[in-house]
């Protein structure tokens, strides 16, 4: 689709291509003609974000200029090894021949799909189909394993489901109190900070979990700064104080529940004292944090990254919703656990086909009722389609090995990956990769073929946020000449490996297919249409499809009436029943285990990553916005004045962080908002202060999560 990049001519109702808050945001032209084409303007009747933005929000526009992006294909030279341009019959003619040579010469599993928790439902609905009928490959997965698998396995245990949020984000305003377990939303998701804002307005309390005393900590009514890899140890002291306090909902337990004999005698075996030494949270505190959640007329816990990127994570949170559950907060009213997703469709980009182990309609792949139905929507035997393959980091590890050639969409790994030197070795080991992207990458610049691919304003599609909402982003402007939309790279790829239908361009026509796909899955999308996001701004999944109303054909696509009523979404879930086979929850009994990797005389300082409020993810796109990149240009070192003192380095100075599996380099920040024992690092920089050259890639047993929060360093000055 080569066309001439055009704006549209009035005001776009649309969607910011970062977070999962998926802020509602308008994109009319701009005035300036060497400028973007479009601006941002509030939307300040979208319930979510009521209107407000980031920075990050407000200046994604800047990415869709000519100069900030990547508008021609690039293959490799043989002769040179540059990256040079090319048309794109020759690119995808390249990449086919690739793709067919590597399946011929070891086996279909000897290419793999790595995918994006940034693609649309849409393209990530197709790319799961693309890998498993077209390439007939188990080796798909995406870097939303790295976002919230933890807790989407411990919800999974224990609900029989797993949405990020069972209800509302408006919700969390209406609580008593909120248990925020992890997040730094005021630099993470700065819109939703508000609800936290009118928590406390409206009389509720917060307590903040964290190592650092973050802008959001400042918010709290008591923070708690356990040393990271202790948030398993200190949910289990808070549930011992429950019930030693006599603070058990017994009635709930006993109608709503299973297994909590199991969960409390683990609990029982945590006393306070115990999780002191090992959390380093004073017993006060921990007294404090069960009176303020206990005696709230209704209580949330939430968690983020900190407790889920552990090589644990699935058990931590589980110890958290196991607190939920013994105190009856749950599956009620302004009560319940949920998770803050990170990545813009980290939620919608695994509930239909790009994880290893799930098919459409967040459907197992070892269930054969599943595949027949899937297999049916997509014309294939059953048993055609593979079975479950590796998750992320274990799929990154084996590329140059058992796994020989790569198609990777909208990711990042040589920046965002665990152990990232090692997978940056990994991948310059395969014989074929290919990279479909906005921006030229890190990873990018590895690849034999690079396809420059459309952004968000360029094209129609869905997301789901991180309360269960599909949402609508729309087609603000073309793309710039040169430049194609992922569903026509993969309809394109499939015809050229001998699959010339049921790789559609037009993404409400893939919808339409998903929808069907989806229809009687957990996440049940079949009674959703664009035409019904558009009028509701959003609607909840599940939302099944009145029995009598086929999901097929225009009337039904449209939203015509029929006669039926339409179902409404599940703005709510677990009000009435769980989704266990009998309605109740499970407790699920966790213990306490010490990190992966614990510190010692040779690292004695545990490292802990995230984000900061200018950066986004690997940085491939904020990095290249001139607003942000001046608000934040690069990594830092975050340690405690003690620990500066003791290592004679002053603010500002250059430092070494040095694990076991290589070493950063980045300038020292002092600051008393962090444990002495303990350093942090924003992970959104390549190079020699990239920040998962240091992390651990021991994974979780049961979501396969890596353990990115904390691991053992030391710190030295850089003139050793």
């Amino acid at each position: 689709m080569d066309t001439v990049a055009t704006a549209a001519t009035a005001t776009v109702e649309t969607h910011c291509p970062y977070c999962a808050l998926q802020c509602g945001m308008g994109l009319q032209p701009a005035d300036g003609p060497d400028g973007p084409a479009v601006e941002v303007v509030p939307r300040p009747a979208f319930p979510v974000n009521r209107g407000a933005l980031c920075g990050k929000g407000r200046t994604a526009p800047e990415l869709l200029a000519p100069g900030a992006r990547l508008t021609v294909p690039l293959v490799r030279d043989p002769v040179t090894g540059a990256l040079v341009p090319a048309d794109w019959d020759t690119a995808l003619d390249r990449v086919a021949e690739g793709l067919r040579r590597t399946g011929a010469a070891y086996g279909r599993d000897a290419v793999g799909v790595f995918g994006g928790g940034g693609l649309t439902n849409e393209k990530a609905y197709a790319l799961g189909k693309f890998a498993r009928v077209v390439l007939g490959t188990s080796q798909i997965d995406y870097n939303g394993r790295f976002c919230m698998s933890s807790a989407a396995a411990a919800q999974g245990r224990a609900f029989g489901l797993d949405r990020g949020l069972p209800f509302p984000l408006a919700d969390v305003a209406r609580t008593g109190c909120v248990l925020l377990v992890g997040s730094n939303l005021a630099e993470t998701m700065p819109p939703a900070l508000r609800y936290l804002t009118e928590l406390k307005e409206n009389g509720g309390r917060l307590i903040v979990v964290d190592p650092r005393r973050t802008r959001t900590a400042e918010q709290a009514d008591l923070h708690l700064a356990p040393r990271p890899g202790t948030d398993l140890a200190l949910a289990l002291g808070l549930l011992h104080l429950v019930v030693a306090e006599g603070r058990t909902d017994e009635e709930f337990v006993a109608a709503r529940t299973r297994g909590w004999p199991a969960a409390r005698a683990a609990a029982m075996a945590h006393w306070p004292e115990l999780v002191e030494r090992l959390t380093g949270v004073p017993v006060p505190q921990l007294r404090e944090a069960v009176a303020l959640f206990c005696d709230a007329p209704s209580s949330m816990v939430l968690t983020a990254r900190g407790p889920e990127q552990q090589a644990k994570g699935t058990d931590t949170v589980g110890a958290w919703i196991n607190l939920c559950l013994a105190t009856g907060r749950a599956g009620r009213e302004l009560s319940g656990y949920g998770c803050l997703t990170g990545q813009g469709n980290g939620q919608g980009g695994r509930e239909h086909g790009q994880k290893a182990d799930q098919l459409p309609g967040y459907r197992r792949l070892d269930d054969p009722a599943a595949r027949r139905h899937v297999a049916g929507v997509w014309g294939v035997d059953p048993d055609a389609l593979p079975g479950p393959g590796r998750s992320a980091y274990e799929l990154l590890d084996a590329l140059g090995g058992d796994v020989r050639a790569l198609l990777l969409m909208g990711s990042n790994p040589v920046v965002s990956a665990p152990g990232a030197a090692h997978v940056e070795e990994r991948i310059k080991a395969l014989d074929f990769l290919v990279v479909a992207d906005v921006v030229r990458s890190e990873t990018a610049e590895l690849a034999d073929v690079v396809l420059p691919v459309a952004q968000w304003a360029e094209e129609t599609g869905t997301t789901t946020n991180l309360e269960g909402r599909v949402l609508l982003r729309r087609r603000a402007l073309d793309p710039p000449p040169g430049v194609r939309t992922d569903l026509e790279v993969l309809g394109g790829l499939a015809a050229r490996l001998g699959h010339r239908t049921g790789f559609p361009a037009d993404p409400e026509e893939v919808f339409e297919e998903l929808r069907r796909a989806s229809a009687g899955g957990p996440a049940d999308y079949s009674g959703i249409s664009y035409a019904r996001i558009a009028a509701e701004d959003g609607v909840f999944w599940p939302c099944p499809a009145p029995p009598t109303r086929a999901v097929t054909g225009s009337q039904a696509a449209r939203g015509e009436p029929s006669g039926v009523p339409d179902h409404p979404g599940t703005p709510r879930l677990f009000l009435d029943r769980f989704a266990t086979h009998d309605g109740r929850a499970r407790f699920v009994p966790v213990t306490h285990r010490p990190a992966d990797e614990e510190t010692d005389a040779g690292y004695p300082v545990v490292l802990t990553t995230g984000r900061v409020l200018a950066q986004y993810q690997s940085g491939a796109q904020t990095r290249r916005v001139t607003a942000l990149n001046a608000a934040e240009p690069g990594p830092f070192v975050e340690l405690h004045p003690r620990l500066a003192d003791r290592l004679g380095v002053a603010d500002g100075e250059p430092v070494t962080v040095v694990s076991r599996r290589g070493r950063a380099v980045a300038p020292a920040r002092v600051s008393r908002a962090i444990r002495p024992d303990t350093v942090f690092m924003p992970f959104h920089w390549p190079g020699e202060g990239r920040a998962n050259t240091l992390t651990n890639p021991a994974l979780d047993p049961v979501s396969r999560m890596p353990e990115f929060k904390v691991c053992a360093v030391r710190i030295e000055r850089l003139d050793g």
